[in-house]
């Protein structure tokens, strides 16, 4: 389902059906191509059902209305000859084509300007393409792949009471959206604060886990409360936890309750959307508002004074919350995202946290100033995060922040000007102690460098009332900027243009019949092409080679200590709290996560010594940052030369045109897929293992009684003895996914631009419809992009 839908169903008030719209994939093609019979399978109750037909047939009969328009403005302005273009500029005629807001639009910014305008013109050019031969075929999927919407994800980690709500509340200026200030509460799920592009009002998008999940929740939380019955109480953090979520929803109801019991449907009356696997929507005029109706679904403390009148809280069905806030610039293409430090122990959840952090392209670590050295949670949490975020992630930045930075120890006969120049001058200090405390973590310094890290001391609670430090001390501007500037590199708009422009040029260029230097041109396009894709293959078998060569080592090394590693861990504890600890580590998967504490993954313990070898040489192939390209920059290089050609082939430069913004598109498609599929790569070696070891967690968890412990132990050692070949197995499994991401790059690079050169520069084709008007007014617009630095 794309914007264009949901817009629809929340404009018709129709937003309870969005899933099944989802499930569906309905888009705005198949949108427009729904009957009745169709309806009434998305929206089986006759109500909402009649209202929603009502609504769709007013909506087409505005769409025919709208399209006769087109079509006779086409007609009354016909292409000319030698006078040539369609007058678009006359006000009578062009607001036939174009929308009445864009004679009122001055004061928005150039970017949005520009991409209305062209998206515009290019659905116009759409519209009237037919498809009866390849190149109106091919010009069509053209105009469709334009289409593109890249959002730059920041990912906010941080402890409970470190103020990361009211950082980002003062950050894109909206006082009261996300609770904050209850020393007790905490968020207890992910929250994306993204921007509202569809209307006015605030909304909240809830997404529960399924009722399959959540059953199965209750079932090993019950298993795990049965075995511990007679065990010490060190396992009190993981009873306070089951204590804690199941009391929010159920009360002391749960107790001495079956999983069964608890789904009863009476304790889900106010939330059906759970059971019906729908989301529910919340839609408000005020951040307040909005942020009273979400407390239940986020906060976990019932002291919460947004939340004194809740009976019931719903966070523990939660998976998560995307509130979306109109009229924001600090969020046109960024979404923030508040983020549990350490995944989540349900398997829904702990599987979106790991799709969110590997996309973010920037991570923000909030801590409390006057605890930022001695407070180790803030650093374990970019330390366990770090292989998620840097190889097998593309987060190019690190942002440390300290918040509360206008915390000091007052005195009687210091003034205003004296106070002010002490915390200066203690945020200066502890920017270098951070960055020198930064320089100590060997284990992520193998995915960042010190250019990546960058520290910030911050007082959202002074850049609001300003009564110790100036705005611009409270660094809250620098991060504001720092969004501001995310969101002006977004090159999609000039992406856009850009291939628009090229598309145009390349209809106007198949139209001039009998250009004699097309053969030749074509020949010395191909000839090029064969040298640049020989320099691609050559970059690419040093790389394999590279890694072949490190892998092997990691295989020896893996070999060698992967006894001494067991143990070290098997046995470093005694006693029936250990024996929860691995219990649980078995169950799920060889994977814990403690309420407080380091995460436990035996999968990665093992997989460290293979990841160990190649983590350097990872970072140097697949560079996150967006200046550097991938196999050391040879597809960054790869070009047909269509500059050098042009100026020796004056007739064929459009077509030429068109073949360098299809060169440009290229390399930014696979930019994308390497930056996607490198992380299944890296990842591909734990995934080895972990799937090798699945069989020994299943046998271990059986266990029950006298002798657990040990039985744990000794099937977990048995198992990894007998199967010491999976390293060689894991090492095998990321050279044939490496091998396979360097296919799919040179196929669809050859692919690609034979095809593009093929039909650019081999057809003939005059009967394609004149847009020399067109081409004029994006290539006026593209040149706007291209002067402006701020775009590019």
């Amino acid at each position: 389902m794309d914007d264009f839908v949901r817009e629809k169903l929340i404009e018709w008030d129709l937003q309870k059906w969005m899933d099944k719209f989802e499930d569906e994939e309905i888009t705005q093609e198949s949108f427009y191509e729904l009957n009745d019979e169709l309806i009434d399978k998305l929206i089986p109750k006759v109500g909402p059902g009649l209202k929603f037909k009502k609504r769709f047939k007013q909506l087409k009969e505005k769409q025919s209305a709208n399209e006769e328009t087109v079509n006779l403005s086409a007609e009354v302005l016909p292409s000319t000859s030698d006078k040539g273009k369609r007058r678009f500029d006359q006000p009578d005629e062009s607001s036939k084509l174009q929308p009445p807001a864009k004679r009122q639009r001055s004061s928005q910014p150039l970017e949005a300007i520009v991409l209305s305008d062209v998206k515009n013109i290019m659905k116009f050019v759409h519209a009237r393409l037919h498809e009866k031969d390849k190149l109106s075929a091919f010009l069509k999927k053209k105009i469709s792949d334009l289409e593109t919407d890249k959002r730059e994800l920041v990912g906010v980690f941080g402890k409970t009471g470190a103020g990361k709500s009211s950082l980002i509340n003062a950050i894109i200026e909206e006082k009261n959206l996300l609770p904050s200030g209850s020393v007790s509460a905490c968020t207890s799920v992910m929250i994306k604060v993204e921007a509202n592009m569809q209307g006015s009002n605030y909304e909240a998008d809830i997404e529960f886990i399924t009722p399959e999940e959540w059953k199965d929740e209750l079932w090993s939380s019950h298993q795990f409360l049965g075995d511990n019955k007679d065990c010490e109480m060190d396992v009190d953090n993981d009873y306070r936890d089951i204590s804690e979520k199941f009391s929010a929803l159920y009360g002391e109801e749960w107790k001495g309750k079956s999983s069964d019991d608890l789904m009863d449907g009476k304790y889900f009356r106010e939330i059906p959307e759970f059971l019906q696997g729908r989301r529910k929507i919340l839609t408000c005029e005020s951040a307040k508002e909005l942020s009273a109706r979400c407390v239940k679904y986020t906060r976990s403390d019932s002291k919460q004074g947004d939340g004194k009148d809740v009976k019931k809280w719903y966070w523990p069905l939660v998976k998560c919350v995307t509130v979306r806030v109109p009229n924001n610039d600090f969020l046109q293409h960024v979404t923030l995202v508040d983020l549990p430090g350490n995944g989540d122990r349900n398997k829904s959840r702990d599987k979106m946290w790991k799709q969110i952090v590997e996309n973010c392209s920037t991570v923000w670590i909030v801590t409390e100033i006057n605890r930022v050295i001695a407070e180790k949670e803030a650093w374990e949490i970019l330390e366990s995060a770090s292989s998620y975020i840097g190889n097998g992630g593309e987060c190019r930045q690190i942002l440390f922040i300290c918040t509360k930075s206008d915390h000091i120890e007052d005195s009687d006969d210091q003034s205003a000007a004296q106070r002010r120049d002490l915390i200066v001058k203690r945020n200066i200090q502890v920017k270098d102690e951070v960055r020198k405390e930064f320089s100590k973590l060997h284990k992520i310094k193998k995915h960042f460098t010190d250019d990546h890290f960058k520290v910030f001391t911050v007082s959202s609670k002074e850049f609001l009332k300003k009564k110790r430090l100036n705005a611009d001390e409270t660094e809250i501007p620098k991060l504001q900027q720092f969004l501001q500037d995310l969101n002006d590199c977004h090159s999609e708009t000039f992406n856009y243009v850009s291939g628009a422009y090229g598309i145009l040029s390349l209809i106007q260029g198949a139209n001039c019949r009998g250009v004699a230097g097309k053969k030749h041109v074509c020949g010395e396009l191909e000839r090029t092409m064969s040298q640049q894709l020989k320099q691609v293959k050559k970059a690419m078998a040093e790389a394999y080679r590279t890694f072949e060569r490190c892998l092997s080592k990691g295989v020896e090394s893996s070999i060698c200590s992967y006894g001494q590693k067991l143990k070290s861990f098997l046995f470093r504890k005694k006693g029936s709290a250990f024996h929860m600890t691995l219990k649980r580590v078995v169950q799920s998967g060889g994977i814990y996560k403690p309420k407080k504490g380091k995460q436990i993954n035996i999968n990665m313990m093992l997989a460290s010594h293979l990841m160990d070898s190649i983590d350097e040489e990872f970072r140097k192939t697949f560079p996150n940052e967006v200046k550097c390209g991938a196999f050391n920059g040879v597809i960054e290089t790869f070009s047909l030369n269509t500059d050098f050609l042009n100026k020796h082939h004056k007739d064929v430069e459009l077509q030429l045109r068109f073949l360098k913004t299809e060169e440009e598109k290229i390399k930014a498609k696979l930019n994308k897929t390497i930056r996607t599929q490198k992380k299944d790569v890296y990842n591909s070696v734990t995934q080895k293992i972990k799937e090798t070891m699945e069989e020994c967690y299943i046998k271990a968890a059986a266990f029950r009684g006298p002798g657990t412990l040990n039985n744990m132990r000794e099937t977990i050692e048995r198992h990894v003895h007998s199967n010491k070949g999976m390293f060689e197995q894991a090492k095998n499994t990321m050279l044939e996914k490496l091998n396979a991401l360097m296919q799919c790059i040179l196929v669809t690079l050859q692919k690609t631009m034979m095809e593009s050169i093929e039909l650019s520069l081999k057809t003939d084709n005059g009967s394609l419809p004149d847009f020399s008007a067109e081409l004029s007014m994006v290539k006026e617009n593209y040149d706007k992009l291209a002067n402006s630095p701020v775009i590019r």
